[in-house]
Order: C-alpha cells, then sequence, then structure tokens
C-alpha cells in the first residue's frame, strides 16, 4: 500500500456499507481480476457467455434508432412518480409519450441494476462495492469482500458496449460532477459530499471499460452533452447519471434532501430539453429518450412481487429491485402509449440492442422462456394508412 493511500484510509472514517459517503475517492491499483466463486453460472465473467441470437418478430418490429439516450434517475418506486405533484415535468413526459407501467429492477441496491443494463445480467453482484473489489479484498471500499458467496466486481463478460463496438457504433458515459474525464473514482467530491459515485456507474464493472485506450473520450463530464449537441456528434448509445443530489438519491449534505424528487424532476427536465431542443431531435433518424429508476429502495412501496421476466426471489440474477417507472420519449414514435406488459432492465437492454441492430442478446435479455420481451410499443412508429 502506498504512503497515500495509507494517509488517505488513516484519515477516514468508514462505516461499512457506506462507502459512498467516504473521504477516499482515488481507487487503488486494480487488482487480480480473474473471475470469482459465487458468480452464477447462469451468466459467468466468461468474454462470450450465454449470447443468444433468437430473434423474434417482435424483435424485427422494433424500428432502427440512430440515438437512444438512457437517464437514470435513483431509488423511487412507481407510486413516488406517476401522479405525483412533486414530479410535473416527468409525469408530462409519461403522459405524452410512453410509460411502461410494469417495469422492475431486478435486485437491491443500486450498483447491480446499473450493471444488469448493460450486461444483461448482476453477475452475482449485491451490494454497491467499488468496482475494483474482488473476493477477501481489504480496501475499505470493499466492505462485503469476506462474504463466502462474493463475487468480482470487475466483469470481463461481453457488454452492450463491446456489441456497440463491435457494430461500429459509439457509446459514451456523461456523469455529472465526474472529477476527470476517463476518471477511475470512487467517490468525488471526498467526505460526506460525494456527489459522484462509481456504484452509479455501471460502465467501470466492465474490464474492456477500464482497460479502454480511449477512456476519456468515454467516461466524461455532463457538461460535454451540451457541447456534443451542439456539434451534432452524439453517441449512438449514452447513459446520463445526474448527481446525488440531483438524481433522486440524496446525500446528508444535499441542500435539498427534503425535496428530493422535486429537484430531480427540475433536473431530468433540464436534460430532455437540452436534448430535445437540439438539432439531431429534428432530424429524420429516430431518437429515443428513456428514462427510468435503477430500483425501488423504499420499505414503504414495496409490494409484491417485486420482479418480472425471470423473477425469482430466491434467486442471484433476479431476486427483484421492485416496482419503477420507465418512460420513452421518442422524437418519431407514437405518443400517448401505457404499456402494461412485464419489463425490467433486461427488457430494455434487448430492446437497445434490436433498436440499434445488433440483434443478439445477452445472458439474462435473451430468456424469452422466462418472459423477457422487447418493448415493442413504446419503440414503435406510428403507423401511417394511405388513403
Amino acid at each position: 500500500m502506498t504512503v497515500e493511500r495509507t494517509l488517505v484510509m488513516t484519515l477516514c472514517t468508514l462505516s461499512l456499507g457506506s462507502w459512498m459517503s467516504g473521504c477516499s475517492f482515488l481507487r487503488p491499483p486494480l487488482a487480480n481480476t480473474s473471475p470469482q466463486i459465487g458468480v452464477p453460472t447462469s451468466a459467468s465473467n466468461s468474454p462470450n457467455s450465454n449470447i443468444s441470437k433468437n430473434i423474434t418478430p417482435a424483435d424485427r418490429a422494433i424500428p432502427h434508432y440512430k440515438h437512444i439516450f438512457t437517464i437514470v434517475a435513483e431509488n423511487k418506486g412507481y407510486a413516488q412518480i406517476i401522479g405525483s405533484p412533486n414530479a410535473p415535468r416527468i409525469n408530462q413526459f409519461a403522459k405524452t409519450y410512453g410509460l411502461a407501467s410494469n417495469f422492475y429492477g431486478e435486485v437491491h441496491p443500486s450498483e447491480a441494476n446499473y450493471v444488469a443494463m448493460l450486461g444483461g445480467s448482476n453477475f452475482g453482484i449485491h451490494d454497491d462495492d467499488a468496482f475494483y473489489c474482488q473476493s477477501a479484498s481489504s480496501d475499505a471500499f470493499c466492505p462485503h469482500a469476506h462474504k463466502p458467496d462474493y463475487a468480482n466486481h470487475t466483469i470481463t463478460a461481453k457488454s452492450l458496449l463491446d456489441q456497440l463496438k463491435q457494430k461500429g457504433l459509439t457509446w459514451k458515459g456523461y456523469f455529472e460532477n465526474l472529477p476527470a474525464p476517463g476518471s477511475k473514482a470512487v467517490v468525488f467530491p471526498s467526505g460526506i459530499r460525494a456527489l459522484y459515485a462509481v456504484k452509479h456507474n455501471g460502465f467501470m464493472n466492465f474490464k474492456s471499460v477500464q482497460d479502454a485506450p480511449d477512456l476519456t473520450q468515454k467516461i466524461v463530464g455532463l457538461d460535454r452533452l451540451s457541447t456534443d449537441l451542439k456539434s451534432g456528434k452524439v453517441p449512438n448509445y449514452s447513459q446520463i447519471i445526474l448527481n446525488q443530489c440531483h438524481e433522486m438519491h440524496g446525500l446528508a449534505e444535499c441542500p435539498n434532501q427534503d425535496r428530493l424528487i422535486q429537484t430531480g424532476d427540475a433536473q431530468i427536465g433540464k436534460v430532455v430539453d437540452q436534448i430535445m431542443k437540439s438539432t439531431i431531435w429534428s432530424l429524420p433518424d429516430n431518437s429515443a429518450i428513456v428514462l427510468t429508476w435503477d430500483e425501488d429502495n423504499n420499505p414503504a412501496q414495496k409490494t409484491d412481487p417485486q420482479g418480472c421476466c425471470g423473477f425469482d426471489p430466491k434467486g442471484s440474477t433476479n431476486f427483484g429491485g421492485g416496482h419503477i417507472a420507465t418512460i420513452v420519449i421518442t422524437n418519431h414514435g407514437a405518443r400517448g402509449i401505457v404499456d402494461p406488459t412485464p419489463y425490467n432492465h433486461y427488457s430494455l437492454l434487448r430492446t437497445t440492442e434490436d433498436a440499434l441492430g445488433i440483434y443478439e442478446y445477452l445472458n439474462e435479455a435473451g430468456d424469452l422462456d422466462k418472459g423477457v420481451k422487447p418493448m415493442k410499443k413504446l419503440f414503435a412508429l406510428p403507423v401511417t394508412r394511405m388513403n
């Protein structure tokens, strides 16, 4: 351990499971990242694990999209958002465009849901430990590493990002308060005001991203979104993650701690407006903005079932993350859609793989037998009738 790391760790006071408020924001050097015992065999860390090419007519019915922007908010259940006077912008989007009214997270807590969106599995991750953690890690940001079924948090399996690269398509993650482009920080700033937290950055869990030579061009600050939109050089797939005071997660030091939904609604509205006012939104190419949440972590909102589409309360990859809202805003798609079909983030991944012309489905995203379906109604184009 370096002198710098020793000093930082000495100065930190960190309780188990609360690394997002820790004062160390630098990751240690990555240790051996070979797969660990406890990773479920249904989604191993092997680079070519469980890829399905079973394309259905519903998959073929998804139109081609040039741009998909995914905005992920935090920890609020469906009933806390839809119909709430505290979220007027989000409810207007849901009413005007498309609402998935029966959408679920996969697991608790946050991190594994972000991983599931990109890899089609949580790969055995059941905590918010840092992306470099592995079994028996002694790092302060790996507080659960002593557990016997602990999974390697660096994933070598194929992800959506690898699929995009193979297809010649582009991706980028926009993170508010990221300390620097390509940063591998765990939290930033230090202390209890950690506005950026890597547990909400599922990109970093994948080794191909960690090792990417162009990482500084792929993991960037939220300010880059405005620049990219103005230039018209936006990626085919992007995730947009606001800071913990703006994404409805909250921190003890957030000035809006008692108004998290109101603040999140306003901030999300600004991002959506920014995209919709850009030139790409008025082009003939199809573009979509997907607004989703990671999970519902409010015990008062928890009702059965907690998941869908392969949901198994005793399983390891989809034991349920609660009922959450997901809204699909399209520039040329149908309007006023409420789709009650059961969906989860695996469904969203499958739909993204269809919309971007990939047509191969990672892990649980390929589980048709478990009810994973493409979100056809929400991404469909209006039918033009001939006179």
